[in-house]
């Protein structure tokens, strides 16, 4: 058993799960653009540069499933939703992934030699 509880290289550990929160490269992304606050799938689209209508949707639904984001329909139309982080997707966001940023930007210069 390792620190983190796990047997090394069970295929269910708890680790990779949490994990694969990082493996879909725009989830971290709209995760960190949700911290501001309930916000419309346009507005996300306007705030995460470089991101297409289609991944966001794609995000979206996966960080929903998942229970990290809660859509609220307010209206009627394609924008009418509002995308805001659940309790589980706050503690993710203000837990590891702030951690993560974090050390991303301290170890910025290095990270950049490896590109």
């Amino acid at each position: 058993m390792n620190e983190q509880g796990c047997e090394t290289f069970i295929s269910d550990c708890l680790v990779r799960s949490a994990v694969e929160l990082l493996n879909h490269t725009w989830d971290p992304v709209v995760v960190s653009a949700l911290r501001m606050g309930p916000t419309r799938r346009s507005v996300l689209l306007d705030r995460i540069a470089g991101v297409s209508d289609k991944m966001l949707t794609e995000s979206l639904r996966r960080l929903t499933a998942r229970g990290l984001v809660e859509r609220t329909p307010r209206g009627s139309g394609r924008d009418a939703a509002v995308y805001d982080l659940t309790p589980l997707g706050v503690s993710f966001a203000n837990g590891p992934l702030a951690n993560l940023a974090e050390w991303a930007a301290e170890n910025q210069v290095d990270l950049s030699a490896t590109l």
